[in-house]
C-alpha cells in the first residue's frame, strides 16, 4: 500500500440531528403561500425542500419539494406545482437565494393566472409550515490523507455525508460543499474536488451518495 501525502490539514467529520418544529404558520391559498415564503426564516425554507432526503436516506427524491407537492396535489393546479418541481435546487447557493427562486415562480404565476389566487384549500389540507432546528457535532472520524478520508466515509453514518454535501453549504452560505473545499485546499486534488462538485447530488439517496464518493477518491488513488 503506497504512502499517499499528508492532508495541509485534517478533515474533522461532522453530523447532525435534527428537530421538526411546527411554526404556528399555514396558508390556505397560493397567495398566502407566497406571502409566508417570503417572510419565514430560512430553516423552514430549508426544511421544506430538504427533509425528504434527511429522513430516507436509501431513497432518491422523488418530489423535490413541499411546495410542489401541495399546491399540485391539494390546489389542484398541476403547471404552477411542475414549474416548481423543476426549481434547481443545486443551482442556488444559499437558502436565501432558494428562497427568492421559489417566491419568483409562485408570484410569475399569480400575476399570469390570476385566477389561482380564488382557491382556497381544503379545510384541515392547509400548508403548515415547519422550520428544522439543528444540533450539530463532531464525530470520531479524523482523516489526514486521501485513504483515511475514505476509510473514515465508510464507516461515518449517511447523515455526516448530508451535513457536509448539503447542510454546511446551503445553510451556511458556503461557496462548495466540504468535501471538496477539503480536497482543493487540504490535499491540492483540483480535479477530484471539482467532479465531486459537480455531482447532482440530489440525483442520489445518501447512501448511494457516499458510495460514490468513496469510488470516486478510491479510483484517484489506484485502490478502486
Amino acid at each position: 500500500m503506497k504512502k499517499l501525502p499528508k492532508a495541509k490539514f485534517p478533515f474533522e467529520f461532522y453530523s447532525r440531528l435534527h428537530l421538526r418544529e411546527l411554526t404556528g404558520l399555514r396558508a390556505s391559498t397560493i397567495p398566502q403561500l407566497l406571502n409566508h415564503v417570503r417572510n419565514v426564516p430560512g430553516s423552514v425554507i430549508y426544511n421544506h425542500t430538504h427533509h425528504f432526503l434527511e429522513q430516507h436516506e436509501r431513497l432518491v427524491p422523488g418530489v423535490p419539494n413541499d411546495f410542489a407537492y401541495w399546491v399540485s396535489e391539494v390546489m389542484g393546479e398541476g403547471r404552477l406545482g411542475e414549474k416548481l418541481s423543476a426549481i434547481d435546487t443545486t443551482s442556488y447557493g444559499s437558502i436565501r437565494e432558494l428562497r427568492d427562486g421559489i417566491s419568483a415562480v409562485i408570484d410569475e404565476a399569480l400575476k399570469e393566472m390570476p385566477s389561482l389566487g380564488i382557491k382556497m384549500a381544503p379545510k384541515g389540507e392547509e400548508f403548515y409550515f415547519m422550520k428544522t432546528k439543528s444540533f450539530v457535532f463532531k464525530t470520531a472520524y479524523r482523516a489526514t490523507n486521501l485513504r483515511e478520508f475514505a476509510d473514515c466515509m465508510e464507516h461515518a453514518t449517511p447523515t455526516t455525508t448530508y451535513f457536509h454535501i448539503f447542510e454546511s453549504k446551503l445553510r451556511y452560505d458556503r461557496p462548495t460543499n466540504d468535501f471538496s473545499e477539503w480536497l482543493l485546499l487540504g490535499v491540492g486534488e483540483k480535479e477530484l474536488a471539482e467532479k465531486v462538485a459537480r455531482l447532482n447530488a440530489y440525483d442520489y439517496s445518501l447512501v448511494a451518495l457516499r458510495k460514490k464518493i468513496i469510488e470516486m477518491i478510491r479510483q484517484r488513488i489506484g485502490e478502486a
